[in-house]
């Protein structure tokens, strides 16, 4: 079963745009030594929208170079287009990668039925574990808690990381899904909430930047430490807004930035870089998270 506290992964990249590989590789031994317990790369946070195959294939290589064995690697190989979907997973299967996230078909908007045929097509050419990912604010479609117990059949789907951040779509996920499936919360605000009611983990924005309290947070829920998990999540509450004061990962990438964990904060287009009035809030929420700069 996958579990624990996982982090959305932002790519790292110079002010010219290019990936930036040496700030990659810190941010990576980063977590490593924060105890972070699984990267995702290539998600909607590593603005892998604008970046080319090329690119995605050698930073999704450069991270397992640096860590396979180490720590879990999930890959995000989600498209509008099933058939792209399906390529990519053929090729991203060949990585010594521990498996995928799988966002929902964006901007088509497609109905239960289409979702889930497009679900367990990319299943069929991976034996990697597969979570599912339903972002509705990002995709336009929201997958059903019932398509979702259909996927669950498959003996390659294991989970889900749900960004709705609704404890009532927790509590439909576990009433209809088989005992072992994962329940991911993709929604940082809420992931104390969601972990103490019974989800097994985050898939976390902010821990790019606060990996160890985050990490902290969600050991301490799933040892039902509620006390521990509240104290992480008070320290970690305004980060968890300021970081999307804009869309992400502008926020975030402008935080690892001036925390010296990356060495820009570019943005690839149509993203612009953080506003400077949305700055001092950051600053401020970082210092409640008693992280230095």
């Amino acid at each position: 079963m996958l579990k624990g506290s996982y982090v959305a992964l932002i790519t790292p990249m110079l002010a010219n745009g290019d990936v930036d590989y040496q700030s990659l590789t810190r941010l990576v031994d980063y977590h490593l030594a924060e105890g972070t317990d699984g990267l995702v790369v290539l998600g909607t946070t590593a603005e892998a929208a604008t970046l080319e195959w090329v690119e995605q294939i050698a930073v999704v290589q450069a991270v397992c170079d640096q860590v396979a064995g180490k720590i879990t690697i999930i890959v995000g190989n989600g498209a509008n287009s099933t058939a792209l979907a399906v390529e990519k997973t053929k090729q991203l299967t060949e990585l010594p990668i521990d498996g995928f996230l799988t966002v929902t078909p964006y901007y088509n908007k497609p109905m239960q039925k289409g979702m889930r045929l497009h679900f367990e097509a990319i299943a069929a050419v991976t034996d990697k574990p597969i979570l599912l990912y339903n972002v509705p604010g990002r995709t336009g479609v929201d997958l059903l808690p019932e398509t979702v117990a259909e996927l669950a059949v498959s003996p390659n789907i294991v989970g889900i990381k749900d960004a709705t951040g609704s404890l009532e779509r927790l509590h439909e996920l576990q009433q209809c899904c088989p005992a072992g499936f994962s329940l991911f919360s993709g929604d940082d605000i809420s992931s104390a909430d969601f972990m103490l009611a019974g989800g097994h983990g985050v898939i976390s924005v902010t821990a790019n930047v606060a990996a160890g309290a985050v990490a902290g947070m969600v050991r301490a829920a799933l040892a039902d430490d509620e006390t521990g998990c509240r104290q992480y999540d008070q320290q970690l509450q305004p980060l968890h807004h300021q970081l999307f004061v804009e869309a992400n990962p502008i926020p975030v990438k402008w935080a690892a930035a001036r925390t010296g964990l990356i060495q820009s904060d570019f943005v690839r287009l149509p993203l612009t870089t953080l506003e400077p009035i949305h700055q001092t809030g950051i600053e401020e929420a970082l210092r409640h998270a008693k992280i230095e700069f």
